[in-house]
């Protein structure tokens, strides 16, 4: 099913030659021709390749790193009865990341990441509990325990590369992820829960950074390894903006539905956080096929979070009719939302794919909810796990779609240093303000003929 949502078909566009191509070529006068095979690999911008699919897994590891560390102290201070599990979760994805790491470098490697990158999990903990004890001289050990395990963190993986992730920037970049997840909990624990979602957002953010510089330091390392393929393309950039986003409407809908069934004061920040997802990713859309469709896509988008929302408050007033009914609703968004991305793509994605894909999406949530208010939370947290992966092949799929159908903004010339993209404390303000900004340039006219077809499906359909 999650394969079938996934299916992009080669446009025959492909087989065209650019513009820019044929305009450089009459202008030298030099009409020697490419090989088949030349010419074929300039022409096909793609978002699946060895080297996207190792930053997509590094971005996935990270980010959901941060989301389960801010959920694991949030729980940890309330004395939630599921913090155990969700502690077991953020152990289970340093599982993960450290065998993505024995994957690259060996057994001996992996282990020893695992050692050092856990560590900061367990002074994170002490934090906490200091907190809670509000014991000052505990915090400021934690606080001095997370400094060095910076330096051994860096130390490492400047090693691991031989020196393409410099130790000295591994530092200012694991001081900013320590920072924002000390300032997410913090406001959270002072009350101050419209800086506390804002804080973790940005944590989750700043780990795509820190995916893309590691993914480069690795297949720079082991080109061959990777087929030569590259991480830091504009059709790969795109594929991880909207995972970005994609995986932090999961997570923050999760967190969001967890918060309205408690009554818990930070609902509506996190409520808020989940809206201005919402709004970042329907620029996103906005970039790539206009306005309207951009507006178009928040409406629809929106409905579903509001349907999950009519199935907590039902949840909560034991209104089995109200349940059904916002899941009813949510049958029908599904079909909604499949006919809007059919049409923006041109059919490249397939509403009843589409609509196969979305029910995946929503059946997660809903179990991942249920099994909450049950407190099977050995169910829960593997079930956010699975919602938050699947984001991933989504924004696969959709990027994949898009670059198939404008393959020619994205021939970018390949980068050939390494991409300032937050390792080193240099993120961009925001993963959704670049991809805006991008698109901006990249789609204008693109995106005023996407418009175009869109509004034409509307009104026949």
């Amino acid at each position: 099913m999650k394969k079938s949502f996934l299916a992009v078909p080669l446009s025959v566009s492909l087989l065209l030659p650019t513009a820019a191509y044929a305009a450089d070529m009459n202008h030298s006068g030099n009409h020697q021709q490419m090989t088949t095979k030349e010419n074929t690999k300039m022409m096909k911008p793609t978002v699946s390749s060895p080297a996207a699919d190792l930053r997509a897994t590094l971005d996935e590891l990270l980010s959901e790193h941060s989301y389960l560390a801010v959920v694991a102290m949030q729980k940890g201070i309330d004395g939630a009865p599921d913090f155990e599990q969700a502690a077991g979760a953020l152990n289970e994805n340093t599982n993960s990341l450290s065998k993505a790491i024995a994957s690259v470098y060996g057994e001996a490697a992996g282990n020893q990441f695992k050692e050092i990158w856990g560590s900061h999990i367990g002074y994170f903990v002490d934090y906490v509990k200091a907190t809670g004890a509000k014991d000052e001289a505990a915090k400021q050990m934690a606080i001095k325990n997370l400094d060095q395990y910076r330096v051994k963190q860096a130390d490492f993986l400047d090693k691991a590369t031989e020196g393409r992730l410099k130790a000295a920037e591994l530092r200012e970049g694991l001081n900013m992820h320590v920072h924002e997840l000390l300032s997410a909990f913090d406001n959270y624990v002072k009350g101050d829960y419209t800086t506390t979602y804002k804080s973790v957002r940005e944590s989750i953010n700043h780990m795509y950074g820190v995916g893309k510089s590691f993914s480069w330091a690795i297949t720079d390392q082991f080109p061959q390894k990777f087929n030569n393929t590259k991480v830091d393309t504009a059709a790969v950039d795109l594929r991880e903006n909207l995972n970005s986003l994609l995986s932090e409407h999961a997570a923050l809908a999760v967190l969001a539905m967890q918060k309205g069934i408690d009554g818990a004061k930070d609902f509506e920040a996190a409520a808020g956080a989940l809206n201005q997802n919402t709004d970042d990713l329907s620029k996103a859309i906005a970039s790539v096929y206009g306005q309207a469709a951009g507006d178009q896509f928040k409406t629809i988008w929106s409905s579903h979070i509001g349907y999950f929302v009519d199935y907590v408050k039902a949840t909560g007033t034991k209104d089995e009719a109200a349940k059904q009914m916002a899941m009813k609703q949510l049958d029908q968004y599904r079909v909604e939302q499949a006919k809007f991305l059919d049409d923006a793509t041109g059919g490249r994605l397939k509403a009843a794919d589409l609509e196969s894909g979305l029910k995946v999406h929503v059946d997660e949530l809903l179990k991942a909810f249920n099994t909450y208010t049950e407190k099977d939370y050995a169910t829960t947290y593997p079930t956010i796990h699975e919602a938050y992966e699947h984001m991933f092949m989504v924004g696969e799929g959709l990027s994949g779609a898009i670059v198939d159908q404008f393959p020619q903004k994205f021939q970018s010339q390949m980068p050939t240093q390494m991409p300032k993209t937050g390792m080193g404390g240099t993120a961009e303000s925001g993963m959704s303000n670049s991809m805006i900004a991008w698109g901006a340039v990249a789609f204008v006219l693109a995106g005023a003929f996407a418009t175009i077809i869109v509004r034409r499906n509307r009104q026949q359909g």
